[in-house]
């Protein structure tokens, strides 16, 4: 048998095991240890999350911005109270860095100063 219908059976044979997640592209560099084939499903698991947590991070900032834009004292407040109190849990999980949660925070805080003068 030639070398090469060899090589295309080997390969197949690889490129069918079901060792990276779901989504991933045929022909990926592919798991061989338990500790790696563990490593990407916790990446994978840690991703939704991050990506999840982020995005609820980002909506509730540009809720807070969007109510100070409009003029809106008291649901700037609710809403800052909320940003905040995400943002510092966000910064002690690591999702954030903590001096960027309180710069996000100052900036808040003194737009919404700012409203009030």
């Amino acid at each position: 048998m030639p070398i090469s219908v060899l090589l295309q059976g080997f390969i197949y044979r690889i490129r069918s095991r079901k060792f990276g997640p779901a989504d991933r592209n045929p022909g990926e560099f592919l798991a061989n240890t338990p500790q790696a084939r563990k490593r990407i499903r916790q990446n994978s698991k840690r991703n939704e999350r991050n990506s999840s947590n982020r995005s609820k991070l980002r909506t509730l900032v540009k809720k807070t911005r969007a109510s100070i834009e409009a003029g809106n004292e008291e649901d700037a407040r609710a809403n800052f109270r909320e940003a905040t109190a995400y943002l510092d849990r966000q910064a002690t999980r690591g999702l954030i860095h903590k001096n960027k949660a309180a710069r996000t925070k100052s900036r808040l805080s003194q737009a919404i100063k700012n409203l009030a003068a």
